[in-house]
């Protein structure tokens, strides 16, 4: 099972992929681009958890009958909430770090 916190990195890291040709620098940096890609972690994460919410009542109302499959969901849904804690106490202390420093 694979938790993908950001899927672009896939290019980089994904299977058989040797090489990593970075994209030209063109007149500065988006300033949406870090919103946007912690908007869509957020969005992932909070699909992780309805998904592993629903296997739980599918499993609960007889629907679903495999125990492995919901154990998984909700490992993962666990997994990328543990990811994102991590990030955001990062970026928190990244904060405070910044905010110590002496002008």
């Amino acid at each position: 099972m694979t938790v993908q916190f950001n899927p672009q990195l896939n290019s980089v890291y994904g299977a058989g992929q040797a090489s990593f040709t970075p994209r030209p620098h063109e007149g500065g940096p988006s300033q949406g681009d870090f919103a946007k890609a912690i908007k869509q972690s957020l969005d992932n994460v909070n699909q992780d958890q309805h998904e592993a919410n629903a296997s739980i009542v599918d499993l609960l109302s007889g629907k679903e009958q495999d125990v492995n499959t919901v154990v998984a969901s909700v490992a993962k849904a666990d997994m990328s909430f543990k990811m994102l804690v991590g990030v955001r106490n990062k970026l928190v202390e990244a904060y405070k770090e910044t905010m110590r420093m002496q002008i």
